[in-house]
């Protein structure tokens, strides 16, 4: 085996791509001491830092020219590419500046470009704003508007305008929108944590007359029409509510503050419904042309009222916002009458739809959204209005109403999203629509792409990119199930996708969030919903280890990936107290508490088998956590405990003799390999087992969500990578690939194509497969020992059934990029290491001159025999 390290034509280092809070040059951050970080940009082999040096400082012309900084870390002799700012106290809604000092390799030092944050209110009760709504109460169907107007008569240095609402909310100034955002603020539980957003205003604001408008929706805070879940009957529910402030400074060190008082009028407009579970209603003949502008005529507008906030702690939105990313023109229209339109979209997503038209006033136009067609190419809703339980005349599903204007108009809902690849328009006379009438959005949280994959199987190009839009359109400021259906954050859902979105997406600040919501949700007792955020629904009998232990797996993973022990720390009682509960209804190490397999395709596993591994792995995570913290006693406490579970279990379920637990299913033996409850020497035993029972199904799935989990990940990691190579790249029932050979363009919920129950078409619960790809033909993982990727275990394998394969992470230390290719029974296989990063190189066992190998940065090309 032969290494070769590429030239590198530049001899530098700096540091660069610098972020606070995991955000570039951010608004409103909240926390006391936040985290810096950087990467290096240094192309030369074994490129590493070997010490930092931070300075910030409030003026950036100060920072530039070296004058006295506000916080001088001092040369630290580190490696580390994450610091917490440990200055003077930091000052509310202050901005500062900072860049860093870094020494590389050889001793030579150069510095970053600056970058900036910007702090929010950070828990002063500093809010001088008042609570506003209108006179209405929660049956109310109209959007509220409001508006007010101010006067400016010096020259502005900045503008900032802080909102928070209880709801959801859009501002404008001076007749323009504000930002890019959509749905904001994110859904948490209202009535204990509310989140407020930052906008830099400075440029709306005008000299002399200015206005702003703010025009409210129910969001989640009050769900009106009835499904299921019982949203309507949330602690929080009331009619939506705001408090602002705009906060401006001018060029002669002087302030002003507009908040939202008395001082402002309210009315309803155009917006005659709007829901997110729904769809949004507007009476284009109500449009109020010039409402958010100064000098409009107000005078039939009615007086605000002052309102309670619907939580005491008001905290910054620090995370990426949800935006309309990418649009689609149909794919093709079909006229199904005069009246009737159906608009292939191309791909199934979730968002919103703009529609342009025209028509005789008065004119209804029902714009409805959905997955599927019927066999006469109408919009068939059957497989994703099961649990809707409103008017569906009145109120009906997925579905916008238009009342044209008799003028050229246009709409898109503010307040809601829904998931669908199919439009169909359907109008009270007849109209005349073309492809040029309908755009598609795809909205989601715009999450950073970071993880690339392009192999020559075109089925493996596809399935990754279904998985990523699966799993996209269930990102809303935190991951959900579906888009359409449900939009619920079913806990499963969310840790069963973890690695594939933390090897695709730059995701840390919507799960720092979610990972809130939880701590927000958490009985007294440790017992936390399947759904989360959630109005009270969830705290049943089967609401256990299987789904709800994201309490303890997503810290656990974003420590993995990011090296950042901040979201594993800041739930350390919160697993604690779960992993307490369950240890007292489970004395003997083994319990039911658990959905089981969910939606396996023939083969029933053993919800105490695996309900017990879960329970086993939270309780890993606990003692390792313990340990990383100092936390001594509890380690040992929590070790003994995996240690008993472990026990309990294979004492229950291991047949010794021949190596199977329990009935010896997919998912049965898998679950417990991948989560390392099998004993050592027993693991090549359940291994062969696993094996023979996946051979015997002639490589095809019989599993459920938490085998789909288990079960590639238990043979590759344990030397039958082809095994689970044959089975990822399966194209006939059941598999992954069957889905993708019909048409799908994200990841179903059910493996039968012809199921009745379970059958939303864009679902993430099986969502595994993306992030394998990462694991296993790029080999990519995450070093326990050295967590961040600070060392990456390079652990590929070469199916010769592929003949190339190229995947590239972006690390926190930079990109990292594995690629080999087949050419006769050699694979050349192309490493690129971060700067101050290292990676293990295990090559496979069918490459005949392998041996593990220890890799600096930079570039490095193998030649490989296979056997």
């Amino acid at each position: 085996m032969a290494s070769t390290a590429y030239a590198q034509s530049e001899n530098n280092c700096k540091a660069v791509q610098l972020t606070c809070e995991h955000l570039v040059n951010p608004l409103g951050i909240d926390a006391s001491h936040p985290r810096l970080s950087w990467r290096l940009e240094d192309r030369r082999k074994g490129a590493l830092q070997q010490a930092y040096q931070i300075l910030l400082a409030q003026d950036s012309l100060e920072l530039l020219h070296g004058a006295k900084a506000h916080w001088d870390s001092g040369k630290q002799l580190s490696s580390a590419m994450l610091v917490h700012y440990n200055g003077t106290e930091l000052m509310p809604r202050t901005k500062y500046f900072w860049r860093v000092k870094v020494w590389d390799r050889d001793g030579i030092s150069s510095v970053s470009a600056i970058a900036s944050f910007e702090t929010g209110m950070m828990g002063k009760d500093l809010w001088t704003g008042k609570w506003i709504s209108d006179n209405k109460d929660i049956n109310a169907r109209n959007a509220p508007y409001f508006r007010t107007e101010f006067t400016i008569k010096k020259r502005i240095k900045s503008a900032r305008a802080y909102v928070a609402a209880a709801g959801l909310y859009e501002l404008s100034i001076n007749g323009v929108r504000i930002g890019d955002h959509r749905l904001d603020p994110m859904y948490t539980r209202f009535d204990r944590r509310t989140l407020y957003v930052v906008e830099d205003v400075t440029g709306q604001l005008q000299q002399g007359a200015n206005a702003i408008g703010v025009v409210l929706g129910n969001g989640w805070y009050n769900h009106q029409p009835l499904a299921v879940w019982n949203f309507h009957q949330a602690p929080w529910r009331a009619r939506p509510t705001f408090c602002l402030e705009l906060k401006i400074e001018y060029t002669d060190g002087t302030w002003e503050t507009v908040v939202s008082d008395k001082q402002w009028k309210t009315a309803t407009g155009p917006i005659i419904y709007n829901n997110i579970y729904t769809g949004e209603h507007y009476d284009a003949r109500l449009d109020m042309p010039g409402w958010d502008k100064p000098k409009y005529d107000d005078s039939t507008w009615q007086a605000v009222q002052y309102r309670n906030g619907p939580s005491a702690h008001v905290v910054s939105q620090q995370m990426v916002p949800i935006r309309l990313v990418k649009s689609y023109k149909p794919k093709s229209v079909t006229k199904i009458d005069q009246r009737t339109y159906v608009f292939d979209m191309g791909q199934n997503m979730a968002g919103i739809t703009k529609i342009k038209v025209k028509g005789a006033a008065g004119t209804m136009l029902h714009i409805k959204h959905g997955e599927r067609l019927s066999a006469d190419g109408r919009l068939d809703l059957s497989n994703i209005d099961v649990y809707y339980l409103g008017d569906k005349e009145t109120e009906p599903f997925q579905t916008d109403i238009l009342t044209l204007s008799g003028r050229d108009d246009e709409f898109m809902a503010k307040f809601g999203y829904k998931g669908f690849r199919y439009v169909e328009v359907s109008s009270s006379t007849e109209i005349a629509l073309d492809s040029s009438a309908v755009t598609a959005y795809f909205m989601h949280s715009d999450v950073q792409p970071i993880g690339q994959l392009k192999t020559s199987s075109e089925l493996i190009n596809k399935l990754w990119k279904a998985t990523n839009n699966a799993y996209l359109s269930n990102l809303m400021g935190y991951p959900t199930d579906c888009p359409q259906r449900e939009k619920n954050g079913w806990t499963g859902d969310g840790h069963l996708a973890i690695e594939t979105a933390l090897y695709n997406f730059d995701g840390i600040t919507v799960y720092e969030k979610w990972l809130a919501d939880h701590r927000d949700e958490q009985q007294k007792n440790g017992v936390l919903p399947d759904i989360i955020p959630t109005g009270g629904w969830g705290y049943g009998t089967a609401n256990g280890l299987d789904w709800t232990s994201t309490i303890a797996i997503i810290p656990w993973q974003i420590y993995q990936f990011y090296g950042d022990p901040r979201a594993l720390e800041e739930c350390y009682d919160n697993i604690k107290r779960y992993v307490d509960y369950v240890d007292g209804i489970s004395p003997s190490g083994l319990t039911t508490f658990g959905r089981g397999d969910w939606v396996p395709v023939k083969a029933q596993s053993n919800l105490e088998l695996t309900s017990s591994v879960y329970y086993y792995a939270d309780a890993t995570i606990l003692a390792a956590a313990a340990k990383l913290f100092g936390k001594t006693a509890d380690h040992q406490k929590y070790d003994q405990l995996s240690k008993r579970i472990k026990k309990a279990i294979n004492a229950r379920f291991l047949n010794v003799s021949n190596g199977i637990y329990n009935n010896g299913t997919q998912t049965e033996l898998s679950v417990p390999l991948y989560w390392g409850v099998v004993p050592e020497e027993m693991k090549a035993r359940v291994a062969a087992n696993l094996n023979r029972k996946v051979e015997e199904a002639n490589f095809h799935l019989d599993v459920g969500v938490l085998g789909a989990k288990a079960l590639l990940n238990a043979l590759k990691d344990n030397g039958y990578g082809v095994t689970a190579y044959k089975v990822a790249v399966q194209d006939t029932y059941p598999s992954w690939g069957w889905w993708i050979v019909n048409g799908a363009t994200t990841l179903l919920e059910n493996w039968d194509l012809k199921a009745t129950r379970d059958i939303s078409d864009n679902h993430m619960m099986f969502g595994e497969i993306g992030g394998w790809f990462f694991k296993s033909i790029g080999g990519i993982l995450p070093d326990p020992e050295q967590p961040g990727f600070k060392n990456i275990l390079l652990k590929p394998i070469f199916p010769q059934e592929l003949k190339e394969s190229s995947i590239s992470y972006e690390s926190p230390y930079g990109k990292i990029l594995s690629h080999w290719k087949l050419s006769g029974n050699k694979i050349v296989y192309d490493v690129q290491i971060p700067p101050n990063a290292t990676a293990t190189f295990y090559p496979p066992t069918n490459v005949s001159n392998g041996n593990i190998i220890a890799l600096k940065a930079g570039k490095h090309r193998f030649e490989l025999e296979l056997k």
